[in-house]
């Protein structure tokens, strides 16, 4: 019998076909099952090592110039005379404005007049004790005259030394009609014009003189930066610690850096109870009259630290106020773990406690990495902690 024809005959071709297809079509299932297994993810790693780092902070502040001194007027009178313009820049002891002076002088007049007769009649006084000093050790006249006209000798000279210091008053006062400059400085806004009243008990000032020639950049710190900051700097004092910090800068309210450098002054001598912060001054130069009293800006304050672990901020993951880091261990198996940050130092944290040095991070592809993956490293080509790093301001106060 022949086999071949009798299963041509059983089996059409479009049967055989169908069986045919059908094997291939399992067959596919079985690859697209294989394919469908999870990959080991490649990610790069980069090992932890100690590095230097400055960390650069930014504290909001307005600025005040050596002197800002309200100039008013000291006695009451018509307002004669304005010396100067809005924006002058004046020297000590410059006229600025002159208050009408007749009264004054008048005034004047007649104290030292009074104080002219005053001390004639002591010189009168005096004479007539000086006589009955013979008289009396002659016994010519009783010892309770003398007594007496020396009783009035004191009177007279005491009139007289009255006489004078009104007149010195007086004096003081006609001066005063000329308003002269305290500091030099720039003359600020003149709200009076020639012809107003002029009041020693006034509210609005005549105007206000700034010297500018160093400019003041107050700005305040928490208890927790200050127990830094001493023991960041090296020091026994305060003055010492002051003394070692690094030039501060200037960043203006246009995001530029002032020109000169600065350096930290001086830090208040208690905290706010109120804020629980405490002040701090830095002192910038300003020969060329560039800055302003009022002006707003950021003072940047760094803070150097030497072998410090830094790890990219990239390859962090924060939740719940807590930042973790994917530490590879033992058969390329990631362990999730907590780390302690102080601070920033550019595009890096830098880590106080939770790694060691040598201890290696994934770096990047973390965002969907469980805790005890296992991975295919890559090795980190450029490190961010390799080298020392130099923040831009991280912190604003």
């Amino acid at each position: 019998m022949n086999t071949t024809l009798f299963y041509g005959k059983l089996f059409p071709r479009f049967t055989l076909s169908l069986i045919l297809g059908s094997t291939l079509l399992c067959s596919g299932c079985g690859k697209k099952a294989d394919d469908s297994r999870p990959r080991m993810p490649t990610l790069p790693v980069m090992t932890v090592q100690p590095a230097s780092a400055v960390v650069s902070s930014g504290y909001s502040v307005r600025l005040e110039g050596l002197a800002n001194a309200e100039i008013r007027p000291q006695v009451d009178g018509v307002l004669l005379g304005i010396l100067v313009r809005e924006g002058d820049l004046v020297k000590k002891g410059q006229p600025l404005f002159r208050i009408d002076d007749a009264v004054y002088r008048e005034q004047y007049a007649t104290a030292l007049a009074s104080r002219h007769a005053a001390e004639a009649q002591a010189a009168v006084a005096r004479v007539n004790a000086e006589k009955l000093v013979p008289l009396v050790e002659n016994k010519v006249v009783a010892p309770v005259q003398l007594t007496t006209a020396k009783a009035q000798e004191q009177a007279a000279k005491a009139l007289a030394e009255q006489s004078a210091a009104m007149a010195r008053a007086a004096h003081i006062n006609l001066g005063y009609t000329v308003i002269k400059a305290p500091v030099g400085g720039y003359v600020g806004r003149i709200p009076f014009r020639q012809g107003n009243l002029l009041t020693r008990n006034q509210s609005q000032a005549l105007t206000t003189l700034s010297d500018v020639t160093r400019m003041y950049a107050v700005f305040s710190i928490s208890e927790t930066e200050f127990a830094r900051f001493k023991s960041v700097y090296a020091g026994n004092t305060i003055q010492e610690k002051i003394a070692a910090v690094p030039p501060v800068r200037l960043m203006l309210s246009d995001g530029s850096l002032y020109a000169h450098e600065g350096r930290l002054e001086s830090i208040s001598g208690e905290f706010d109870r109120a804020t629980g912060s405490i002040g701090l001054r830095a002192e910038f130069p300003n020969s060329e009259g560039l800055l302003r009293s009022g002006n707003s800006g950021k003072v940047i304050l760094s803070t150097s630290y030497s072998g410090v672990l830094l790890v990219p901020q990239a390859s962090t993951v924060e939740l719940q106020d807590k930042v973790f880091v994917f530490v590879l261990q033992k058969g390329n198996k990631v362990r999730k773990q907590v780390i302690s940050v102080s601070g920033k130092s550019g595009p890096d944290y830098i880590v106080t406690a939770g790694l060691n040095s040598g201890d290696q991070i994934v770096t990047a592809g973390i965002d969907k990495l469980q805790d005890g993956a296992v991975i295919k490293p890559m090795t980190d080509a450029a490190p961010s902690a390799a080298k020392p790093a130099v923040s831009s301001p991280v912190k604003d106060r």
